[in-house]
């Protein structure tokens, strides 16, 4: 599966953005989807994950209540509503799929730029 992110941008802090991450290739109903991210120096964390159909929903304690994991298997889209956005969130965000199943993500997008001015 393809994996192409968008939706990244500079906001102020408090601000909000989504993220979108389009799939291609394979059946995108299949796949557990998940957002990561990474600072500068800093090693790619895990965001958020959705399963399947959406019916579980796993995300990082620091983003917890601010950040909304969704999909849109119709549309082949997995989304990642960003609100109350903090400098700490400033990173490039990272779409993944892995089959369900599995453990490791063996798909990635390109990778969007967040930041978040103080």
């Amino acid at each position: 599966v393809q994996l192409q992110a968008s939706g990244g941008g500079l906001v102020q802090a408090g601000g909000s953005l989504r993220l979108s991450c389009a799939a291609s290739g394979r059946t995108f109903s299949n796949y557990d989807m998940a957002w990561f991210r990474q600072a500068p120096g800093k090693e790619r964390e895990f965001i958020a994950v959705i399963i399947l159909t959406g019916t579980k929903k796993y995300y990082r304690d620091s983003v917890r209540g601010r950040f909304t994991i969704s999909r849109d298997n119709a549309k082949n889209t997995a989304y990642l509503q960003m609100n109350s956005l903090k400098p700490e969130d400033t990173a490039v965000y990272y779409c993944a799929a892995r089959q369900s199943g599995e453990i490791q993500y063996n798909y990635w997008g390109q990778g969007t730029q967040v930041t978040v001015s103080s």
